[in-house]
């Protein structure tokens, strides 16, 4: 998951920059036009089919609730979640106020309390009851015990007798879910804490021990749904006074900008499940067949657009909140529009879960230090044990494999192109220029399949058949061209804006 390093990129002109820039942008808003006017052609049949709703945002549209992270984290967020995300702003502040030795304590209790008050009595017990199991397996400090006891906790979400038990805990589905998503969250916490204890045991007794793996696992901001912070990362920075780091005027300031770019960021997503019916579209096999060139491209990357989006908002408001309790969350995602590479991918848009995979498969199996079969295998595991993390169902395995793929093609592609020969023949033949040029279309084949398997993640293994079958089968010479060329744009601008990837 890690490359060699190659040489830095040549500069090209502002013109040719700018030209990019261009067509890029007009590529989007043209497609998703496209995408647009097919929605409303076909909105009685869509409303008819998947129920669209009244539209809260502008009036006249539909609006498209059927992506089901969103619809199931809004509705949680009108419900109680905002309350209790503004309850534990208010209480660490005091807390770091009035008590500020207890802040943690204080912090810890609260997200005990408000994990109950939503999960309910039951559903907190099974989050404790994994968090003991957790806790006295790491006392033992063997990493393949610790191992086996996450993935036995892990496998336990999948069972079906134990899912009917935990679904009758509920009056609806929804609770349940959030169960399910909040102990697969913590299982990650669980395991940093375990694996870190293995590898570097803590001083402290045995309550005091058990005492931070509860604050760390019961941190309301991001207790649910992440993002993911390292326990040693957590234990660094939590024991740090929020206010020495800066002013309380200059908090004020960051607090209002980061509010006000979520604001944004939820509005951009809302508009864009008003104007265009992407989700609805991908769930129907027929609407996906009839899509003309243009809002096919719109639709993929209407997709992976929404998603990127999406998760500005879910990390947005935690990561904020973390800020404030002087945390270090991970950077936010980077526009999915701008990634190139299947490696960028995964590093820069969870940059939380990246790091994890790191620390806790990668490093320790052996990655890039010990030849390339360790480095396959070590790859291997780590989007193995993502795809188990994520459910374990078929399109995710495709969806895994994928990207297994690509990150392995990746970097056989960056070593051959690294090698002294390889380098010395096209630094005599091919300017500075010409290289890049080069560069940026070999990855517009990569974000061609990137984008596949993003389909693939988001729709399932029927959209991403579609598409092959409509982009590089039946449209190999009339799709293919004008989009690889559209992609050719997307990776200049990329490699202009994040040349490290």
């Amino acid at each position: 998951m890690a490359f060699k390093s190659i040489p830095k990129l040549a500069a090209l002109s502002r013109v040719e920059i700018i030209a990019y820039w261009v067509l890029s942008l007009s590529s989007h808003l043209y497609s998703f036009y496209h995408l647009h006017k097919f929605s409303k052609e076909h909105e009685a049949g869509l409303e008819r089919e998947y129920l669209l709703e009244k539209g809260t945002l502008l009036n006249g549209y539909k609006r498209d609730p059927n992506d089901f992270e969103w619809t199931f984290w809004s509705d949680w967020a009108k419900k109680s979640l905002l309350w209790t995300l503004t309850g534990h702003a208010v209480v660490s502040k005091l807390a770091n106020t009035i008590f500020p030795k207890f802040r943690i304590v204080v912090m810890s209790v609260y997200g005990v309390l408000a994990a109950c008050s939503v999960l309910g009595v039951k559903g907190l017990a099974v989050v404790l009851t994994h968090l003991a199991l957790s806790f006295v397996v790491a006392q033992l400090r063997r990493q393949a015990v610790t191992w086996c006891c996450a993935t036995l906790l892990l496998s336990t979400l999948h069972i079906p007798a134990l899912q009917v038990l935990q679904r009758s805990w509920y009056d609806t589905e929804e609770e349940y879910y959030l169960l399910l998503f909040s102990l697969a969250v913590c299982g990650l916490r669980f395991l940093s804490f375990s694996l870190e204890h293995c590898w570097r045991p803590q001083e402290a007794g045995g309550l005091a021990r058990l005492g931070w793996l509860v604050a760390y696992s019961f941190y309301h901001p991001l207790f649910y749904n992440g993002p993911i912070i390292l326990y040693q990362d957590y234990l660094q920075q939590i024991q740090r006074n929020p206010e020495d780091n800066s002013s309380g005027g200059w908090k004020a300031l960051l607090l209002m900008s980061r509010a006000g770019r979520m604001l944004l960021w939820w509005l951009i997503a809302e508009y864009m499940i008003h104007t265009m019916y992407m989700h609805c579209i991908q769930a129907n096999e027929t609407y996906l067949e009839m899509l003309p060139p243009w809002a096919l491209g719109g639709l993929a990357l209407a997709l992976v657009q929404f998603f990127y989006v999406k998760y500005l908002v879910l990390f947005g408001l935690p990561s904020m909140l973390a800020t404030l309790d002087g945390l270090v969350p991970p950077k936010l995602p980077r526009c999915v529009s701008i990634m190139y590479s299947f490696t960028g991918m995964w590093r820069y848009f969870d940059e939380g879960l990246y790091r994890w995979l790191i620390r806790y498969i990668y490093v320790p199996l052996g990655g890039s230090r010990h030849g390339p079969l360790r480095q396959v295998l070590s790859t291997g595991l780590a989007f193995g044990f993502v795809c188990l993390w994520h459910g374990g169902h078929d399109y995710l395995c495709y969806w895994a494999l994928m990207n297994w793929a690509g990150v392995l093609v990746e970097n056989a592609f960056k070593t051959l192109l690294s090698s002294s020969f390889v380098r010395s023949f096209t630094e005599s033949r091919l300017s500075a220029t010409a290289r890049r040029r080069c560069m940026a279309l070999l990855h517009s084949f990569s974000t061609a399949m990137l984008i596949l398997s993003n389909l693939v993640f988001l729709g399932g293994t029927h959209v991403g058949l579609i598409f092959w079958e409509r982009v590089f089968v039946q449209g190999w010479y009339t799709v293919a061209p004008p989009m690889l060329a559209f992609l050719y744009c997307f990776a200049q601008i990329g490699m202009e804006w994040m040349p490290e990837t």
